[in-house]
C-alpha cells in the first residue's frame, strides 16, 4: 500500500513551524527530511522515525515497526494531531542525525 498525498500534507501542516522541512517521493511512499537530515518518512500512511537516542527518550512507549519489508525498525509516532510533540520531536533528533552525505 502507498501512502497518500493527502496525509502527507496533514504531517506537513504539523511540521509547518519548522524551517528546512522536505520531502522525497519514492516507490509510493515520501522520505522526510529537517535541516537536510534524514528524520524518517510516511509509509503506509504512518509516521515514521529514525530510532535514535533522542528519539526513543521523547517516546519511550512509541511501538517500533517495519517500515516495509527487510528495513530495519523505526518509530512509530502515533499522536500526529499533536503538533508541539512532533516540532519538538524533530528538534530534539536533528543533532544527533547524520549530515547528509555527498554525491
Amino acid at each position: 500500500m502507498s501512502s497518500s498525498k493527502e496525509y502527507l500534507n496533514y504531517i506537513l501542516e504539523q511540521l509547518a513551524p519548522l524551517e528546512e522541512i522536505a520531502y522525497r517521493p519514492m516507490m509510493g511512499e515520501y522520505i522526510l527530511y529537517y535541516q537536510g537530515k534524514v528524520v524518517g518518512g510516511i509509509y503506509d500512511d504512518r509516521l515514521l522515525v529514525k530510532p535514535v537516542k533522542s528519539a526513543v527518550a521523547y517516546l519511550p512507549a512509541a511501538p517500533r515497526e517495519l517500515p516495509y519489508d527487510g528495513a530495519k525498525e523505526m518509530l512509530l509516532v502515533e499522536d500526529v494531531d499533536d503538533k508541539a510533540l512532533l516540532t519538538g520531536l524533530f528538534r530534539a533528533m536533528v543533532e544527533e542525525l547524520s549530515p547528509p552525505k555527498r554525491k
